[in-house]
């Protein structure tokens, strides 16, 4: 996922939180010291995170997180790749673009399995659906995002080519995409849920225009370099439990104060105005919960791969079919992370 309410991510850039564990909680894990990486700074779009850090669940299974925000998920893959980070939080999309140029990182916890993203005209706009969108320019948060793929892909199967048909705008998010709908620079937005919201909040009315079929594209979720995967199993299994702890506590209706209040610790500004905030989590739990819970949270239904590596050929977005597409994700993680 690519966007987040709140300020622009420059000021952001630099966010940083740290858990410490103290020592005092029992864990069947080593004590371990991780940085991870999102794409943004918004702390709504990872409430499950910033619950396990508020709920201690990450001190108790031995974990020091560090959590920094960046640019994009190109940007979180170029941390991964560099080693600047050992866990982070990119889209499927730019996943498979960074495997076809050699980088071996892996999916290991699909955090939205319905997608985060939608095509949004003005309410008033003329436009009913996307290959209306022909002679157009298209807003996106980033120019290498994982919205850049989704909206790619929408745009292709309304028969229009990148370039030629439409152009794509990198316009930011939140309320910078709000001015470029106001001052006419795009007549569609590939919006993530907050920037949809944000919008909404400016004053502009907005109408999706996702054909439906789009709309199971799963979105951002967790990888690691295979290296860490190899060397750091035990890591990664405490990581996705305390997430699965998060999401749960995070999608019971008793805890929404609470999840508020850990999300605020997260992103205060983000959590200045309470009613926009308990509106923009509940369009996010509605994206975390799986539509078949029979393989636990955080499951890769290998399908919906397969979705996102044809659709990433046929734009254009991979130069080649990939020679082996389950190298891409891993679901042996799942079992031991919702076990209760």
């Amino acid at each position: 996922m690519t966007t987040g309410p709140g300020l622009a991510r420059t000021v952001f850039a630099a966010l940083a939180l740290t858990v410490s564990s103290l020592g005092g909680a029992a864990s069947a894990y080593a004590q371990e010291n991780i940085t991870v990486v999102v794409p943004n700074p918004s702390a709504i779009n990872n409430f499950p995170f910033h619950v396990a850090i508020g709920e201690g669940y990450f001190e108790e299974a031995g974990l020091n997180v560090t959590l920094e925000a960046v640019n994009g998920s190109a940007s979180v893959l170029q941390s991964l790749a560099a080693g600047q980070a050992q866990i982070g939080n990119p889209g499927p999309g730019p996943l498979l673009g960074a495997r076809s140029r050699g980088e071996d990182v892996v999916f290991i916890y699909n955090q939205f399995p319905k997608s985060i993203f939608g095509l949004v005209v003005k309410d008033e706009s003329e436009v009913q659906e996307p290959s209306q969108l022909k002679d157009t320019v298209v807003g996106v948060g980033t120019a290498d995002g994982a919205e850049v793929g989704f909206s790619r892909a929408i745009l292709s199967g309304a028969g229009l080519t990148e370039g030629t048909d439409y152009e794509f705008l990198a316009v930011g998010d939140g309320g910078t995409a709000a001015a470029a709908f106001l001052n006419d620079e795009v007549q569609s937005y590939a919006a993530a849920v907050s920037d949809a919201a944000i919008i909404q909040s400016r004053g502009i009315p907005l109408r999706e225009i996702t054909p439906d079929e789009y709309l199971s594209f799963f979105g951002n979720g967790w990888a690691v370099t295979r290296a860490y995967l190899e060397e750091k199993p035990d890591v990664i299994e405490a990581f996705g439990k305390a997430l699965v702890k998060g999401t749960k506590f995070g999608l019971d209706p008793a805890n929404k104060e609470k999840v508020l209040d850990h999300a605020a610790a997260g992103n205060p500004q983000e959590g200045e105005d309470r009613e926009f905030a308990a509106s923009l989590l509940a369009a996010i739990q509605d994206r975390v919960t799986p539509l078949d819970m029979s393989n636990g949270f955080g499951y890769q239904p290998p399908e919906h791969w397969q979705m996102w590596h044809e659709s990433a050929v046929e734009t254009g977005a991979l130069p080649a079919p990939l020679d082996d597409l389950e190298a891409a994700y891993t679901n042996q993680f799942v079992e031991a992370w919702n076990a209760e």
